[in-house]
């Protein structure tokens, strides 16, 4: 399981789910509500229902949900995925992770992924701040 809020799907994201997949043999994807995102400082540019439908696109994807509002870990028992992996920059402890679902009855290994090495930028906010800089450049 991989989760995210995915708002402008990048190289990153490739990256970051093709490292994923490798883990087992089916990639489930929840996509963070627009409520969960706002919640925590972001401001989607598309909403939930279209960052699910890009998500779901992607051949590296076997299922994209879309997450529950409020406790997470409401969509971790509902998927009880053997692993779950998270992004580089995703702000969670691995090991409180894998207690709390070790509470619910939940045997589940937490990894963090790597970072890309993409040249170019590899998160939504490199992209928009990239994207700001272009624009002010051209005024």
């Amino acid at each position: 399981m991989a989760t995210g809020v995915f708002d402008i799907l990048h190289p990153g994201h490739i990256h970051f789910l093709s490292e994923a997949r490798k883990l087992g043999d089916r990639l489930v994807v929840v996509v963070a509500r627009d409520k969960t995102a706002m919640k925590n400082g972001k401001m989607p540019l598309f909403d939930e229902n279209t960052r699910l439908m890009m998500v779901s696109q992607l051949k590296l994807v076997d299922q994209a949900v879309l997450g529950h509002i409020g406790d997470i870990y409401e969509t971790v028992s509902d998927i009880k995925p053997d692993i779950i992996a998270l992004g580089y920059d995703q702000h969670f402890n691995e090991q409180d992770i894998e207690k709390k679902c070790l509470g619910l009855g939940l045997k589940v290994k937490v990894m963090r992924m790597s970072r890309s090495n993409h040249s170019g930028p590899v998160s939504s906010s490199e992209i928009k701040k990239k994207v700001i800089e272009e624009i002010e450049g051209r005024t």
